[in-house]
This record gives C-alpha cells, structure tokens and sequence, in this order.
C-alpha cells in the first residue's frame, strides 16, 4: 500500500472515530438532558395537582371525578403532558384523557407513591409506553390518593429526533470535511516528501549516513540560526568532538574554534588555513541557499597537517640544498686560489691559505660540540643552520645544551614529534624575523621532570603589547614568500603554545641580552625508565 493511501485511510480512521464518538455522545447528552427537563416538569405538575386544596377536599366527596377530572385535564392542557390521572388509595381513577376510563383500577402498580415516595420511570398503561412520575396526596400524614402524570416515549422520541436534526447535520458537515482535509493532508505531505516512498526514503537515508560518515573530508553545516545541524565522523575527529557526544543542535559558538565562528560572518564562500587544536586544515565555507534564501552554511574540512609538514620539510631541504649550492661554489673558488698560488710555485703562501679558511663548510658546524645527541633533532638544527647560513644567519646551538637520545623515553615517538614540531617552529620564526648578521641561540636542556628550549636572538625582539597577540591564530608580521612552497602563515607560536599547554607546560617571551626576543619553552615529560642508559653514556663505557 502507498504511503498517500495509508495516510489517508489513517486519518480518515482518526477523523471518523472522532466525528461519530463525539457525535454518539452529544446524542447521548441531548437525550438525557431532554428526559431530565420532562422529568422536573412532571414532578413540577403532579405536586402541583397532589397539594391543590380542591382536589384533596374532593376524593372525599360521592363523586370525586365531578371536580378532579376538570381541573386535571386543564392542567394536562397547560403543561403540555400527556395524562395528569388522579387515584385513590385503592387505585380508582378520578381523571384520565379517555373519560371512559374514570372509575377503572390503574393498570400500573402504585404501590411506590402509596408508600409515600415519588416514582419516575417508564412503564406501559392504556395510552401505551410512557415516561412517568406519580406522585402522593397525602391528607396530614396519611397517604389518600396519588397523581400520575406522563408523557408517551413515543412524544419524547419525536422531540428528540426533532431537535437532534441539527446535531445530526453538523455531524454530517463535519466528517465531509474532515474527509476532504485529510486528501489535503496526504497530498501536502506527499509533495513534501517529493512523492517519496517509505522505502526509498530509508535507502535514500541510508545512502546519506553512509557518505557522510565515510569520507575522509569533515563536513559541518550549521543552520541559520547559528547550531550546528549535521557533522560527520571525519569532522568531529578533526575538531577534537569525538568526545563531547551529540553536538547536533548545539550552537556552535560552543564547540568550534573561534577561527571557524568568525567565518560564519562572511557574506560570501571563502577557503583559508586554520589551526584547529594542533591540526592544521583547509577549510572551505560555502553558504547553502534554498530558493534564494540563506539556510546555513557548509564547512568542508581538509586535514593539512601532513601536508604542512611535508612543505616544511621540503622547504628546509631546498634551503640545505641552496646552501650546499653556495658551499659548493665557495669550495671552487678556494680551490682555484690554491692551484693558482701552487701553478706560481708559492707554495708557502698556499699551505697559509689553507691553514687559515680551515674547514670552510658550514654543514661541519654540526651540535657535535653540544650535549644533544639525539640523531632527529640534531639533522634538524643541522639543516636548519644550512638554511640560516644562506640567509646571513648565524645558528649557533649553546654548547651548555643536554638532551640524550629520545628512544629512552617512554613516550618518545610523541615526544620526539613535538620537540621536532616546536624547536622548528622556534628557529624559523627568528631565523624569518632577522636581519643578515643576526645571530640566534637554541638552547635544549633536559631535566628528570621536563625539558626546556629557549630560542633567542639578536634581532629586533617582540614588543610587551604584542607578546600575547603572537599567540592568536593567523596572526604574523611576516609576508609570504615566493618562489618556492611556503607554509601557512600566523600558526607556529599559536601551536608551540597548544603543545605546551596539552603536555602541562607553557610558553614565555621576553629579551634576550641583546635587546632580541627569547621565547622559552617549557615541556613536562615522563621521566626516562630507570636502569636505561643514554647512547651517550654507553658509549663513554670502557
């Protein structure tokens, strides 16, 4: 059966029982309040007739019927009854609507009324079926007679119907409109549905849960009143939400970074790179309209976090390589001074030359000199002092730094990346602000119960009013480069200080010495298991 046939089969259902019962039961009400106002008028008329002075002085007279009939045929008249009949305590009619009557035995039992209570109910005499009261005459306090007084059910049924007809009408008005409303409702329904099945609608929110929920790119789309009206799986793991249930409905100025919140106020799509939590990721804003109308917006989400990555490493590996370039072409100049000096048999003056630009290579100036021996970080200040070196840069690593091999560590893959990600970050962000002839210092200390970075400089520093705002995402004093891949700009304090603080830490800037700026990086790490030594250590071992 169609979803339209049973909907409407469903509503008329609903609108037929509720039209009838209501129906049935105002039948129901009409016709006791009907009985209810004859029963107070007959009561109302047999007191009446059964206190009149006349007619008790008259039952005890020869010929009771001489005073009784008139008087209870011009109340039947009055009152609009059927009978008003008049007995004595032996049951003997004095007044009845067929004067042949008078002078019989009532065919009904009066025994209730002789008893001196009133009866109301229906029973069947000589004028047929009636609805009835009788009511006492009582003389003092002895019973003498009883007045009967009733109307025919067959009157009561004809008032009834006469009365009822309207009810039955309306009734009849009702379920024709209820009929038509519910056609109206199913098509209404229908069209909204876009004459859908139940059964494709199931396969069509099947296929929709299935797609939302299985590809890669997060999507959250947020209504127009600022809540969030759907997210998938990949979004809520790429905003950090796994954990905090249900957000749908939620509003979003509660869940999402305050990144993501401000571009809900552009009027128009945009797509930028945005830190969320230690994730950088591309997102797309697009604006969902229906018929013209602004419903929400659509965020669609990209994990670039890798990515980023990637271009950092590849853009530190074009600097080594630049730098080897340049080396390289430093090396030939030396050599084409020292075979000139050999050709012209100075060979003196060429052994001095060599003695004095010694070495010459900058990638020589490695951490050996240093306590850090950690194979990972020490490539990166490598490459790192290769990049400065090209800039006018001196790297310089302080010779008080300690930090044996991570592997000891028993967080160390995670502890490794996060050294990695934020001394990076560090020696790029001075390495970027300086000036040829600008020197910078790493220095990485390690203590049972964390470890400490400090990167400083002899540049032009950060000012105190603005040592806070460096933190805020997508800020940076810095233009974006060209010619080769760059990195998102405005995120690098924001993430050293997000690590910092998810490991118990924390971030500091002030001046260096030198009137630059020395940030300084506290990280708390798990103590080292006992009974594992250092490679250092084994190394210094007999």
């Amino acid at each position: 059966m169609k979803l339209r046939t049973q909907l409407l089969l469903l509503q008329l259902a609903i609108v037929l029982i509720t039209v009838l019962g209501t129906g049935v039961m105002a039948s129901w009400l009409q016709e006791q309040q009907l009985r209810d106002s004859y029963r107070d008028r007959m009561i109302a008329v047999a007191q009446s007739v059964a206190t009149l002075p006349a007619i008790i002085n008259a039952l005890d007279d020869a010929e009771p019927s001489r005073t009784i009939q008139p008087i209870a045929e011009v109340v039947r008249a009055a009152s609009d009854v059927t009978y008003v009949v008049v007995t004595d305590d032996t049951g003997t009619r004095f007044s009845h609507p067929n004067p042949e009557r008078i002078g019989e035995m009532v065919s009904t039992d009066p025994s209730v009324a002789l008893a001196g209570e009133v009866y109301v109910g229906t029973q069947t005499g000589t004028l047929g079926e009636s609805w009835r009261v009788k009511v006492p005459i009582a003389s003092g306090d002895e019973v003498i007679g009883v007045v009967s007084v009733g109307i025919l059910e067959a009157d009561l049924r004809s008032d009834y119907l006469g009365n009822a007809t309207l009810l039955f009408i309306t009734i009849g008005v009702a379920a024709v409109f209820g009929v038509i409303g519910a056609a109206w409702v199913s098509t209404v329904i229908r069209k909204r549905i876009y004459g859908l099945e139940p059964d494709e609608i199931v396969g069509l929110l099947e296929a929709r849960e299935a797609m939302l929920h299985g590809v890669r790119e997060g999507l959250v789309a947020i209504d127009e009143n600022g809540r969030i009206a759907l997210i998938n799986d990949a979004a809520a793991r790429l905003l950090g939400l796994e954990e905090h249930g249900a957000v749908v409905g939620t509003p979003a100025v509660d869940v999402l970074d305050s990144e993501l919140v401000r571009m809900l106020d552009h009027e128009e799509s945009a797509s930028r790179l945005l830190l969320s939590g230690e994730r950088i990721l591309l997102v797309q804003r697009d604006i969902a309209r229906l018929d013209e109308r602004v419903i929400g917006s659509v965020f669609i989400l990209r994990d670039n976090t890798e990515l980023h990555a990637l271009m950092r490493d590849l853009d530190g590996a074009q600097g080594l390589a630049d730098g080897l370039r340049a080396q390289a072409h430093g090396f030939s100049n030396k050599l084409h001074v020292i075979s000139g000096l050999l050709e012209l048999g100075h060979i003196d003056e060429a052994v001095a030359f060599i003695e004095r630009v010694g070495d010459g290579g900058t990638l020589s100036s490695t951490t050996g000199g240093s306590g850090i021996t950690d194979l990972e970080l020490a490539a990166l200040l490598l490459v790192k002092q290769a990049r400065a070196h090209e800039l006018g840069i001196e790297l310089l690593v302080d010779a008080t730094s300690t930090l044996a091999p991570l592997a000891t560590h028993p967080e160390s893959d995670r502890l490794r990346d996060d050294l990695l990600t934020v001394l990076g970050n560090l020696i790029d962000n001075a390495v970027e602000a300086g000036r040829p002839g600008t020197i910078v210092t790493v220095t990485v200390v390690e203590t049972p119960g964390d470890i400490e970075l400090e990167v400083s400089d002899t540049g032009p520093g950060i000012p105190p009013k603005l040592r806070e705002r460096v933190f805020a995402p997508g800020y940076s004093s810095k233009s974006p480069g060209h010619g080769r891949l760059t990195t998102a700009r405005g995120i690098g304090l924001t993430l050293v200080r997000r690590i910092a603080r998810r490991r118990g830490g924390d971030v500091e800037i002030a001046s260096s010495p030198s009137g630059g700026a020395a940030i300084t990086v506290r990280l708390p790490v798990r103590p080292r298991h006992a009974g594992i030594r250092s490679t250092a250590e084994e190394a210094s071992t007999p």
